[in-house]
């Protein structure tokens, strides 16, 4: 069987990934009057009198809403809510095998930006955080501002952040190999959707100076009748020759190109015209870009993927378990940039430079200290910038 069809032979089996277990005895009558009625009044009216005692008094501490739409799930495009679940499912589990996060998921049956955030906004009570999921660009971003502006507990896009957080810690690492400077190199994203649009903020915001955004019309620049608002906002900042042209254009002399848009779009040529010793991340899943030996047979000095079958693989489950386990942790009232740059650095730095190599630039996915060093950078961050309650 293909990986495709056994998997889908285990959902059968499955009947789920995740399931419900209580954390309290009910075995007896006293059991069921302390766990419910009359006993649960008590730590309800506690909760009337001290709402932020809600997050000692239940579960609230340590659950998570993973929440979608269905509209970009994975690289199959809107299949709609229903369809999404078992991705949600799996990152719940995600969530849970790395740093003991209670996950559950919430798949919203509609596309209307209003209706979203009324909808999470209204149940934010019952979370300690928010992660937001495979919602397609543009109207991700206006989702996750509004209910970052509404909501008192941690919202995440993990497309967009989880990815960003992974491919700065990767470019870090292999940087060092090729002894080239995060300032001073040239660096094209190709794909200027959700995760493309915020690796080029946080690369920039870590000091890259020359960021260059592709979409399918194109390299991304100043007054592009392609551009939508978040594109033409980003315009103002990358591109600094505002060139134009396609992505072999925008690859000619280029150090580092960052793949998050489809499979086979990169060809060797393109390859050989960037720079001496290139960084090149395809992380078009399952399916890259280019894939792996036909970068470095085209002198490709360092490649990383999302896949688990080659060396380097970039992957959002080394941020967003340790990220939300920092942040729960310090009982932040958000996720901000400053907590975003201490897991790059903290991922980064789980690989001492002796061991540092082409194909060791990132940690595995199944290291166990990842999540616990990117939960203690978190938390250090939220002290430090003023957002943790604890």
């Amino acid at each position: 069987m293909s990986i495709g069809e056994e998997s889908l032979k285990k959902h059968y089996e499955w009947g789920g990934k995740i399931e419900v277990v209580t954390r309290c005895p009910i075995d007896s009558r006293e059991d069921l009057s302390l766990a419910y009625t009359p006993g649960v009044a008590e730590p309800c009216l506690e909760i009337q009198r001290h709402p932020e005692e809600s997050f000692r008094l239940t579960r609230r501490s340590n659950l998570v809403a993973v929440i979608t739409d269905g509209t970009a799930v994975l690289g199959l495009g809107d299949i709609g809510p229903e369809a999404g679940m078992p991705v949600m499912e799996g990152k719940c589990a995600l969530f849970k095998r790395f740093a003991d996060v209670d996950a559950i998921p919430l798949c919203i049956r509609s596309k209307d930006v209003d209706e979203i955030v009324r909808t999470v906004s209204l149940l934010q009570g019952s979370f300690g955080g928010i992660n937001l999921e495979d919602i397609s660009a543009p109207r991700c971003f206006e989702i996750e501002k509004r209910l970052q502006q509404v909501c008192s507990i941690p919202v995440f896009h993990d497309d967009q952040h989880g990815t960003a957080v992974v491919v700065a810690a990767a470019l870090l690492n292999a940087l060092k190999i090729v002894k080239k400077k995060l300032e001073q190199v040239r660096i094209v994203i190709n794909g200027a959707g959700a995760a493309g649009i915020s690796i080029a903020k946080h690369l920039m915001r870590m000091g890259a100076k020359n960021v260059s955004l592709v979409d399918r019309a194109g390299l991304i620049y100043k007054g592009s009748p392609n551009n939508n608002p978040e594109q033409e906002r980003m315009a103002e900042r990358t591109n600094p020759e505002q060139r134009k042209g396609d992505l072999r254009v925008a690859l000619q002399g280029a150090d580092v190109l960052i793949g998050v848009s489809a499979p086979g779009v990169v060809t060797g040529d393109m390859i050989r015209g960037m720079a001496a010793d290139p960084i090149v991340f395809p992380m078009a899943n399952p399916t890259p870009e280019i894939m792996p030996d036909l970068a470095l047979e085209a002198g490709a000095r360092i490649v990383g993927t999302g896949r688990s079958d080659y060396p380097n693989q970039i992957n959002n489950v080394l941020a967003f378990p340790g990220i939300f386990r920092g942040a729960l942790d310090c009982r932040a009232t958000c996720i901000n940039e400053e907590m975003k740059v201490a897991t790059s650095y903290a991922l980064a730095g789980l690989i001492p430079d002796a061991e540092l190599s082409e194909t060791n630039i990132i940690p595995n996915a199944l290291d166990d200290r990842v999540a616990p060093a990117v939960a203690k950078a978190v938390a250090e961050a939220a002290r430090k910038s003023g957002v943790a309650r604890l």
